[in-house]
């Protein structure tokens, strides 16, 4: 019986005002990733624009859409069953009066297998999504892909041992995190991209699970606040080893193949999920 494998690929690029511009640019980075035998391909987090939660405008109301509707998810849903891969889409969704962070899961024949909305919402300078965003109420989930069973957490998401776990609890054998994340407006001398890498390699450790973040690039401007976003995606092995990275300015697609049969041993051989103990954590966590 062959082995099973899956290839998976990261977008690392800059972002600016314009969504038709934005889009070819992240299809271009698509092809490129699926020309290297890519199967799943993450873009960043809302990658429809510019990262519009660095201040409070209601004009960025009017750029939600519901899923099917939203010229993102219409467009790389298509290229999907064209090139025959998964991509986890990011974009900002209208559902009725209610606004979320959300990601839609295209499968490689273009079905959307439904979505995911970011469960942890973070309020502080710079990142003001609370203004926009309700907290996700799909729950953390896992998606049977043509290529893999995949769980997709976003942004903020990334920081909680928890999403990693519940996610990994449901069989997922990959995960997935689109982000933006850069510099801190009350301190610009601070570079949290260590600390962003560790927790995800964390993540990766403790679940026998392999990682793939994207984040954007670049110096933007809304409307006079100004927010650097410091790159270094990666992908990370399940015992948290960096096999893929990029640096604060590079621009590109990064690829692996991690071979499922193998990771899912050893998995079971160092007994994490074996050795927990579920009749305490109740008792414990509030």
């Amino acid at each position: 019986m062959a082995r099973r494998s899956i290839t998976v690929g990261s977008i690392q690029t800059s972002y600016g005002p314009d969504l038709e511009t934005n889009i070819a640019k992240t299809e271009t980075f698509i092809r490129e990733a699926a020309g290297r035998g890519a199967e799943v391909i993450l873009p960043s987090e809302l990658f429809e624009g510019i990262y519009f939660c660095t201040r409070q405008d209601p004009k960025w109301f009017e750029t939600a859409r519901p899923v099917m509707e939203h010229p993102c998810v219409l467009r790389l849903r298509e290229l999907a069953k064209s090139l025959g891969v998964v991509i986890p889409i990011s974009f900002f969704e209208k559902d009725g009066p209610r606004y979320y962070n959300s990601i839609a899961i295209a499968d490689a024949d273009g079905e959307i297998l439904g979505v995911y909305r970011k469960s942890h919402i973070p309020d502080g300078p710079g990142y003001q999504e609370k203004y926009y965003f309700r907290p996700g109420d799909t729950g953390f989930r896992t998606w049977s892909t043509k290529h893999g069973k995949i769980g997709v957490g976003i942004c903020w998401d990334q920081w909680y041992p928890e999403t990693a776990r519940a996610m990994v609890l449901q069989g997922a054998e990959v995960l997935f995190y689109p982000t933006a994340i850069g510099s801190e407006p009350y301190d610009a001398s601070l570079d949290t991209h260590l600390q962003w890498q560790r927790a995800m390699q964390g993540h990766a450790v403790s679940n026998a699970v392999p990682i793939v973040a994207a984040n954007r690039i670049g110096l933007e401007d809304n409307a006079g606040v100004k927010q650097k976003f410091y790159g270094h995606s990666f992908i990370s092995d399940h015992r948290g080893e960096l096999v893929q990275k990029f640096d604060a300015e590079d621009e590109g697609v990064l690829v692996h193949t991690f071979d499922l049969d193998l990771i899912e041993s050893y998995r079971a051989d160092w007994g994490f999920f074996r050795d927990r103990r579920t009749d305490l954590y109740a008792k414990s966590i509030i």
